[in-house]
């Protein structure tokens, strides 16, 4: 497969994804957005990345969202993934970052900045290689850093 070969292989299982070239650009196609996207580096991250969360998860592609405005101190902002409870609220947010990129306290801190509107349960950081997953309790206005993802909560 000539599209993999500037990308690297990521710490999570390996998934069948469908491709297509167009214009000397590689494209992937995004069973949320239900469209081909340009592969980069990180849309790589992100695409194997839902993967997991659907099918090692359980997590259900109806309830995602990629790449969706969120309103940060009247700015706006596009946080990469948002992954919906069953009522309808924000469970989840993700941010992802090419497999080139160090996970720094900066990638936290934008995530939880997205978070500041959202209120969601879990956080998850990943450059495809490292990941970190964090849990918020806002009664105690803590947070805990999780050996893996949850399951998704029926």
């Amino acid at each position: 497969m000539d599209q993999l070969k500037n990308i690297k292989v990521l710490n999570l299982p390996e998934y069948e994804f469908r491709f297509k070239k167009l214009d000397e650009k590689d494209f992937i196609f995004d069973v949320v957005r239900k469209k081909f996207v340009v592969l980069t580096p990180e849309e790589w991250v992100r695409l194997n990345f839902i993967q997991y969360l659907i099918i090692e998860k359980k997590y259900p592609a109806s309830l995602m969202a990629v790449e969706k405005k969120v309103m940060v101190n009247s700015q706006p902002q596009r946080f990469d993934l948002l992954v919906y409870d069953k009522k309808g609220l924000p469970f989840t947010i993700a941010e992802f970052k090419s497999p080139d990129v160090k996970i720094t306290q900066q990638t936290f801190d934008q995530v939880v900045r997205y978070n500041m509107s959202l209120k969601v349960k879990y956080i998850i950081v990943s450059n495809g290689l490292d990941h970190f997953v964090c849990e918020i309790n806002y009664q105690k206005n803590s947070y805990a850093f999780l050996k893996e993802v949850p399951f998704f909560q029926e």
